[in-house]
Parts: C-alpha cells; structure tokens; sequence
C-alpha cells in the first residue's frame, strides 16, 4: 500500500505517514459526501453556524497540541504555534457571524403581480486542496464558509502537513456535525488529478504554486466546475520618504522574516524612497540580525527551518546568484551557525543594489530574505510594485493618507495595505491578480464563489 510521508524539517525524521486512499475508498468517501450534503442543506443556516461554532471551539481547545505538531511538521516556532489557532479562530468566527445576512436571497425589488428573488444555493461537494505553510487558516477559509452555505466539504491537506486535516476532522467530530459532511482524505498529485476529473467534486478550492494550479485547471478540464486559485506572491512595499521609520522598520521586519517568509502574502521585494534608503536598509538589517534562527521546539526561537532543504537551497541559489550580478548582503549569517547548505535552516537577510534582472526580484522566493531598491519617485515605485507576474497584495508605508488613496488604485493587486502587510482580514474579500489566481474567499463576497445563483419568479396574478 503507497503512503504519504511527512518529513519533519526540524530533524529530517519521518513524522507521520498515512495510507493513500485507493479507488474504492475514495468512492466510499464521496458517496458519503453526496448523501450527507442534501440533509445537511435542509438544515437553517442558523443551525449549520451552530455546529461550525462548535467545531471551532474544539480547535481552539486543542491550541497547544496544534502548535506542537506544527513545529515538527512544519518548523514553525512553538512560541509562534498559538497565533495559527487565532487567525483560524478569528475568520471562521468572522465567516459565521455574517452567515445569515451573506446568504439571504436577494430581492431584486417589487414589480405589482409577482415574488421574484434571487437564492444563494449550495454547490455539492467542495474539494479544499490546502497547503503546509499557514495550513489551518488556509483550509478554514474554504472549509467553514463552504459548510455554512450548504455544502458538504472533502479536505486534502500537504503532505508536509498530514496531521491537520486530521485535527479538523476531530474538531468537527467533536462539534457532532453530521456524518459526511466533512471528511479528509490523503492523496497523492496523481491520484487527486484522477478524483478532480472524476464527476465526484463539485469545486476545488486550491491554494499553492502556479504550477499546481495549472494541474488543478488540466485536471478540471471539461467538468465545468469553479476553481479557486490561490497560487502565491511577490508582494511588494513602498516605504515613502513621510513614513513613520522605525515602526515601518519593525512592521516589515516581521513581513519578511516570520514563518521564515513563508506565506504567500509575506514582503519578498522593498521600494524605498532615495532619502531614507540608507537608514532604512541598516535598521532592516539590524532588525533581521536580532533574530534567534534554532530549534522550533525551543522557546527562545522565533526563526525555525524552512520546510524542506531543497527549499532553502532554492533562496541561497536566488542570493548567490543576486550576488555574483552585484548585489549587496547586510546580514552577517556566519552569526546563524545552523545555516548551512542543505540545511532546511536559514538566517534572515537583507539585499540592496538588487535590480529587477535578478530572480530574486521576480521569481517567489519563500524565504526569509527580502531585496530593497531606491527609488526617487511615487511613479518610479508604482511601475517597480507593477513589474511582476503575480499580484496578491501590496503596502504603502506614509504617514499621508491622501498619498496612499491616491497609489493605491494603480498598483495591480487584490489587497493595497497602508502601514502593515502580511495580514488577511476576514472582513475583506481575499483575491488576486495575475498569476497569483482567481476567485474570492472571506468577506461576505466569499459566499458567493461557494454557491450558484437560482432564480424564483412567480406570477400571483391571472387575471
């Protein structure tokens, strides 16, 4: 029997391994999933909220167990492990307050002799496909707001990161949610290729690389079901010459370096007005150097391995290669005496005299190492925040309001952020452009990627 394995990059261990599912358990599994969806969108949304309050309770229940596997599956510190469990807390909480009123029927106003209105009807069967690197907080934000629409929802989860789905499924299980409405699964690419082809999913929502979401289009291919695309970042900061320095300092600090840049929203690429450019640069250093890189299981670390040595070896290449065309280093990380090549532990650093022909720049590093460049210019910085293929988010540090109102309209991204990054609210509709996706999730516009419209147009009059 194949399995998946979860290589833990604290130490390279075997951390967990499961079984993939063959051909007759996954159709098993979405049997049960069809079935169980039609009782389950009998129910009011009311009750459907009820069960989701619940099974996040349990989650937030488990806080210190789920910062404890994450360091092992995944490297991020212990001392960091809890905010996961806020984040997941604070969107799905968000997502089931607005339930009610996201997902009234919509009243298209009177017209004498008629009821017309315009419902929000579940999909079926939601297929989440999420990632390692913030893996509850990406699987809830399909999964919850999936559920309270209706739906029932199959989660398959990272590999690097097997135990989560496992620890949603509890959460849900202890909320009493009905059997079939949520279930995991563990798959391989291959086989989930086959499963997203099959008939059985109703919509993927897929989080990860561009070229996984070039898979999930070829694998949905003539099935005509919705995907949402998630695929990543190169987000990019404008710090103006008006900004609040140390904080903007600080704030970007932690966008560039927490769970060791991994997040497809963390700072990657740094456009900083001419007269600070300097000062800047020595306190981004300075900040990056503070950073205690160890053990994730340690309490005084803050920076733990990347997921996989391949991974960091990908971001020392794109800074080597940054440095042999000119580049400038202002992190000491002979100070960082894990870091090493082959090593999934890697130092934080800071680039300057970086131009936009170098990978670094371009290319998703997903790591803790960020590029700056000087500019003179709002324009300049604009057309610099523009030259990339992807567009997630995007921030303007500046004490001007008026400034960032008047920037913000012409960068090309989902999110424009003013004096912070890195931050996703539940509140705001979660989207990109280019090749970081399509879709929507979050906010109550996020409903409506999980549900189709139907229309009721009854004529009361015969006369």
């Amino acid at each position: 029997m194949s399995k998946i394995q979860c290589i833990s990059p604290v130490d390279g261990s075997v951390y967990a391994e499961r079984p993939i599912a063959d051909a007759e358990q996954v159709a098993a599994l979405f049997a049960r999933s069809k079935a169980a969806q039609h009782s389950w969108a009998q129910l009011t949304v009311a009750q459907r909220c009820k069960f989701c309050s619940a099974a996040v309770d349990a989650m937030v229940n488990m806080k210190e167990r789920i910062a404890q596997e994450l360091a092992w599956q995944m490297g991020r510190p212990i001392s960091q492990g809890a905010g996961e469990v806020g984040g997941l807390e604070e969107r799905a909480r968000h997502m089931i307050s607005i339930a009610e009123a996201s997902l009234q029927p919509l009243d298209p106003g009177e017209k004498p002799g008629f009821v017309r209105k315009i419902s929000h009807e579940p999909l079926g069967v939601i297929m989440t496909i999420a990632p390692w690197n913030f893996p509850f907080m990406t699987a809830l934000n399909s999964v919850i707001p999936a559920l309270l629409a209706g739906n029932a929802v199959v989660l398959k989860h990272a590999a690097n990161t097997l135990l989560v789905a496992e620890r949603i499924q509890d959460a849900f299980d202890q909320a009493g949610l009905p059997e079939g409405v949520f279930q995991h699964i563990v798959l391989d690419h291959s086989t989930t290729s086959e499963l997203i082809g099959s008939g059985n999913v109703d919509m993927v929502c897929f989080t990860g690389s561009v070229g996984g979401g070039k898979a999930m289009e070829q694998a949905a291919a003539g099935q005509f079901i919705p995907l949402g695309l998630e695929l990543g970042g190169k987000d990019p900061a404008y710090v103006r010459a008006d900004c609040n320095l140390p904080y903007t300092i600080e704030n970007l600090a932690d966008g560039a370096f927490f769970n060791s840049g991994q997040s497809c929203c963390s700072i990657e690429r740094i456009y900083v007005h001419e007269s600070i450019h300097d000062e800047f640069v020595k306190g981004l250093a300075a900040a990056g150097q503070a950073y205690v890189l160890g053990n994730p299981l340690e309490t005084t670390t803050n920076l733990g391995p990347m997921i996989k040595p391949a991974a960091a070896d990908f971001v020392r290449n794109q800074v080597a290669d940054a440095i042999t065309a000119g580049a400038k280093t202002h992190v000491d990380t002979s100070k960082f005496t894990l870091d090493q090549p082959g090593s999934a532990y890697m130092a934080p650093q800071v680039l300057s005299d970086v131009t936009h022909e170098m990978s670094i720049m371009m290319d998703e590093s997903f790591g803790p190492v960020v590029g700056v460049i000087k500019v003179s210019s709002d324009d300049e910085a604009i057309a610099l925040m523009n030259d990339s293929d992807f567009g997630l988010t995007a921030g303007i540090w500046t004490e001007d309001l008026s400034a960032a109102e008047r920037i913000a309209p012409q960068l090309e991204t989902g999110t424009v952020f003013m004096n912070r990054c890195d931050y996703l609210d539940p509140a705001l509709a979660w989207t990109g452009v280019k090749d970081t996706g399509r879709g929507c999730s979050l906010s109550a516009m996020g409903f409506d990627a999980l549900t189709r419209p139907k229309s009721f147009h009854f004529k009361t009059s015969t006369d």
